[in-house]
């Protein structure tokens, strides 16, 4: 195998021109899990498609509330088509090497939208936090104008940081084994490859995951400690129904996205108690159900949203309907 060798700092960096990605090939019936996995992306894109559309085209709907659930379906759309398409080219159509400089953009493009998935639950929580505990204050604190910053706050952090992280891959010297055991170009995977020092890229893969998934998770617990708090003091109980009411969705969404991720990458990364086939499935289900199902569960059991989105498909099936009418006359 020929490398392409670069002077860096006085030391010689091995980048190979790239690198072969195995995490399926042990798995018995994979074909039908990457059946499974297009319909995944299928659903995602579809629905996640439709909420944005409905968003964007109804002025009514231009608001802070809104922008997060659009934010928060631009990411799905992103993150699911990083990872499932590429999936699908490397064990279904068995090309499995990806280029050096594609897996870092695949790397980059997977983690931040990872982050920014995170921040948009965040923005969620945030979102119901001020109109069920500041109710009167609501549309002054809330505004268009501080949710936009808010979410262009969160790119700029998210794009910064894995920039960062991913950059720093290119200081990591690969001259043995460019084997991936994982479903893309994975960080941890890669830089443990290495036959340099890469505790600066474990360091920083630590220090991230603690602060966007256990930082944001804490901050999202604190968000609806206070909520339930503001609940129990309401005197209505139809008041404390409906307040609830409005923040089960989220909670589901929560749970759905945090707790699996939290747990492969304590008992995966840290404890590296989990059998790696195990992760590599476990990872992979736990990144693409969410973009999947965050649309159906939260976007579209809204009522605002759902009025628009049942409106536009009686229009369109009307539409189609008047084509055929008329390609019979």
């Amino acid at each position: 195998m020929s490398f392409l060798k670069a002077a860096l700092n006085d030391s010689l960096i091995i980048h190979p021109p790239g690198f072969y990605i195995i995490g399926f090939e042990t798995f018995p019936f994979i074909s039908v899990y990457f059946i499974f996995l297009v319909c995944v992306y299928v659903v995602t894109v579809l629905f996640n498609s439709l909420v944005i559309y409905v968003i964007a085209f109804n002025h009514r709907m231009h608001t802070p509330k809104f922008l997060a659930v659009v934010n928060l379906a631009v990411i799905d759309v992103i993150l699911n088509t990083c990872t499932i398409p590429s999936m699908i080219k490397i064990f279904l159509v068995k090309d499995n090497f990806v280029p050096f400089n594609l897996c870092l953009l695949q790397m980059f493009v997977y983690y931040a939208f990872g982050t920014l998935e995170s921040y948009a639950l965040a923005i969620l929580a945030y979102d119901r936090l001020i109109a069920i505990c500041f109710p009167l204050r609501h549309n002054s604190i809330n505004t268009l104008r501080s949710m936009s910053c808010i979410v262009g706050l969160t790119w700029s952090l998210a794009v910064g940081v894995t920039a960062f992280a991913t950059g720093i891959m290119t200081r990591l010297s690969f001259c043995s084994s460019v084997r991936v055991f994982s479903y893309f170009c994975d960080y941890a995977p890669v830089f443990r490859l290495a036959c340099n020092d890469y505790t600066l890229q474990w360091s920083v893969a630590a220090f991230l995951t603690f602060l966007l998934l256990a930082g944001l998770f804490t901050f999202i617990l604190l968000s609806y400690g206070s909520i339930l708090v503001t609940v129990f003091r309401m005197k209505s109980l139809d008041s404390r129904v409906k307040a609830l009411a409005t923040c089960v969705e989220h909670l589901i969404l929560v749970a759905v996205f945090y707790i699996p991720l939290i747990t492969i990458f304590t008992i995966g990364f840290y404890l590296r108690l989990i059998d790696p086939d195990q992760r590599v499935l476990s990872l992979s289900l736990a990144s693409c159900i969410p973009p999947c199902i965050n649309p159906i569960v939260y976007s579209l059991k809204t009522k605002e949203i759902k009025i628009r989105a049942l409106a536009l498909v009686r229009k369109t099936k009307i539409g189609t309907e008047q084509c055929k009418n008329k390609l019979k006359s």
